[in-house]
């Protein structure tokens, strides 16, 4: 009897064990699968920690309506995923502005991850990883008054300030009626609000849009610009060479291949290459 309970009781730590490995083994609900420690920073931002920094909302690539509910999502994932074979078990999501971020006036965080496309411009002053995603600009509308490649120039556009969509459509589509807004959640209000009749900003965004507006807005065509998002960083900080290793990382052992998989063709139930082109 006594040796029976002692297997009983050996049997049940090493299941207490497997639980806390298993635990460990996620950040939020994300399921880190690289070494932990693997590629370790030598000085984060702030110590013990990855700091994130993230422009919301951003609905599918960080889920959530604020830094301390977002628990998964695609970027959220490839942050919790860079912390842990950075070393760290702890991942702190620090929300800021596009702009100021962009600019290079954002500090003390160790990388951005907020569909960021990759500029000349945005490089005089940022650095960036490799590039993760590639996404063109996409034409959001609501669903019972879309619009199509010729109507476009004739109604309210909408713009992002300091994005890549506002240069495209202003420079290259030579929108004339359109308004701007600062941040996206404005940004898509507006269309909520039949304010503007069309959103134009990268395809990815607006994919995820449509996948939260339980079917009031839709991506009804994009345009061709070869939009690459990269994770942003300090300008010369010291770890931007080891974080780019840990991405470069991700990337060769299909991590982030998984991720976009899970999150991104999952919540858009369509692939971005089977909606139409439109012609500037």
């Amino acid at each position: 009897m006594i040796q029976a309970t002692r297997l009983l009781l050996a049997g049940l730590a090493l299941c207490a064990l497997a639980a806390t490995a298993s635990a460990a083994d996620k950040i939020g609900n994300c399921e880190v699968t690289g070494a932990k420690g693997s590629i370790p920073l030598a000085a984060p931002a702030v110590p013990g920690q990855l700091t994130v920094a993230v422009s919301l909302p951003a609905p599918v690539w960080w889920n959530g309506d604020t830094a301390d509910t977002i628990k998964d999502g695609m970027e959220y994932c490839m942050a919790a995923e860079i912390a842990w074979r950075a070393g760290y078990d702890k991942l702190k999501v620090v929300p800021v502005e596009f702009v100021p971020l962009v600019q290079g006036e954002v500090k003390d965080f160790d990388l951005a991850l907020s569909e960021i496309s990759i500029t000349k411009a945005r490089k005089k002053v940022v650095d960036f990883s490799v590039p993760y995603f590639n996404s063109d600009i996409g034409v959001l509308t609501r669903t019972d008054a879309p619009v199509d490649r010729k109507s476009i120039k004739k109604v309210t556009v909408g713009i992002q300030q300091g994005t890549t969509g506002a240069a495209f459509a202003l420079d290259v589509l030579k929108v004339t009626d359109y308004s701007v807004y600062a941040e996206r959640a404005d940004l898509l209000k507006a269309l909520s609000d039949e304010d503007i009749q069309a959103v134009l900003t990268d395809t990815s965004i607006t994919l995820s849009a449509e996948a939260g507006s339980a079917g009031k807005t839709k991506v009804v065509g994009q345009y061709k610009t070869g939009e690459i998002y990269g994770a942003l960083y300090p300008k010369g900080n010291a770890n931007n060479k080891t974080l780019d290793k840990i991405m470069q990382a991700m990337i060769d052992d299909g991590t982030l291949k998984k991720l976009a998989a899970k999150y991104l063709a999952s919540a858009w139930g369509r692939d971005p290459a089977s909606i139409p082109y439109f012609k500037p």
